[in-house]
């Protein structure tokens, strides 16, 4: 039977309420979050679709928590959805908890009335589900919370502290002591930190025991209590580490990437604007970091063409490279040029030695290119940027200040 034949007999088969409610839920999958709860306004049977859990597989629900809603959680619950951002906080932070106990991602950025009364309140108990908590810009955190969640949140992977600025060494070895599967920690502007602080979380200590062993991904930015006796911690304790910031360190030196190019798992490495690294800081890093495959020392004033020298000697399996606002030039880029050729990024951004020529070395050697910031770069030309634009996988390039000629 042909389907027109079909259609003749059952017109009312043409209709997309006729389909089945999987059907349904895999064509609402794909919609945005928005129009996922549109659908399911329309009918009872698009709700009853809307409502499945595939349709919000990996949705983060965002919520501005401000009055009582009986019917929030529940149906945050029947749809699946198991991890929540809020954006405004004027309820108990237990309503969260509770109200979500599959939770496994809780994100509170930004939420500047969330105290360590109402983190201690809200996790009483253990919550094994919750693997992701984001406490960024929670300026009134203390390590109060941090013995809490080091007690409740044991299976916690990933924990954002990036401005809780009353943060202290202490708040370091309740982490070290508790959280033994955590792989990213993010400390960024936890101004009291120090290097002892590190050796608590690299197991240096006989209070933390093994410390934090599993991390894998550490944020120390701008962190201006640390020095190279923290990178010598993290040397000795973190192994199965493979990326760490520790941009606008300025009391980080040459000396301390010794014990970073010693450690074989350490894939990515930001020194941006850490002002004493110098090139021979990273000749050390060539030497002995040849699995580097991202590594940025932008506004380093220190590093030129000599560091590029090193670079290209060394560390051949880099796919990123920033050195934005260095002393390089186009002979640095002809060294690079001539070894990176599995390079994506280049951000060479207010290089003002840069001009055609180094562009024209990019274009012919760096064919993998994807990624190119030439923000400020005043000495090219449109010459060079055509070259630079005939590269057959370029998909972002940044001009900027750049001023045609």
């Amino acid at each position: 039977m042909e389907d027109s034949e079909v259609f003749t007999m059952c017109p009312h088969t043409r209709h997309i309420s006729c389909l089945y409610p999987e059907i349904l839920a895999l064509i609402f999958s794909y919609l945005d979050v928005r129009d996922k709860g549109r659908v399911a306004r329309v009918c009872t049977a698009w709700r009853d679709a809307a409502y499945h859990k595939s349709v919000w597989r990996g949705v983060e629900a965002r919520l501005h928590l401000r009055r009582a809603n009986p019917s929030l959680f529940p149906s945050l619950v029947r749809r699946g959805i198991r991890r929540v951002q809020v954006l405004s906080l004027r309820r108990t932070l237990r309503d969260v908890v509770c109200g979500v106990p599959t939770l496994t991602s809780l994100n509170l950025s930004g939420c500047f009335n969330v105290t360590d009364e109402g983190l201690n309140t809200a996790f009483t108990t253990e919550c094994p589900s919750l693997t992701h908590l984001n406490l960024s810009l929670c300026k009134q955190i203390t390590d109060n919370s941090l013995g809490r969640l080091a007690q409740q949140l044991q299976n916690l992977e990933v924990l954002e502290l990036g401005g809780c600025s009353f943060i202290t060494n202490t708040g370091l070895l309740l982490i070290a002591w508790g959280l033994k599967r955590l792989k990213s920690l993010n400390l960024r502007s936890c101004c009291f930190v120090t290097n002892q602080g590190i050796a608590y979380l690299a197991g240096q200590n006989q209070e933390s025991a093994e410390g934090t062993a599993a991390l894998e991904d550490l944020g120390l930015q701008d962190c201006q209590k640390l020095s190279d006796e923290a990178l010598r911690h993290v040397s000795m304790g973190l192994h199965n580490l493979k990326s760490i910031n520790l941009s606008f360190c300025a009391s980080i030196t040459d000396s301390g990437l010794k014990y970073l190019a010693r450690m074989p798992n350490l894939r990515e490495i930001n020194l941006r604007s850490c002002d004493n690294i110098s090139d021979i800081g990273v000749a050390y890093l060539s030497e002995g970091g040849s699995r580097i495959t991202a590594l940025d020392v932008s506004f380093c004033d220190k590093i030129g063409d000599q560091a590029l020298v090193h670079i290209s000697q060394g560390l051949y399996t880099l796919r990123s490279l920033s050195c934005s606002a260095c002393q390089v030039s186009d002979e640095g880029i002809h060294r690079i040029a001539r070894t990176l050729h599995e390079l994506h990024t280049l951000n060479i951004g207010q290089c003002v030695r840069i001009t055609d020529k180094g562009l024209q070395l990019i274009a012919e050697h760096l064919t993998h290119l994807s990624c190119i910031d030439l923000y400020g770069c005043n000495r090219i030309t449109t010459v060079g940027l055509e070259r630079i634009m005939q590269l057959p996988r370029l998909c972002v390039l940044n001009l900027g200040l750049w001023h045609k000629r």
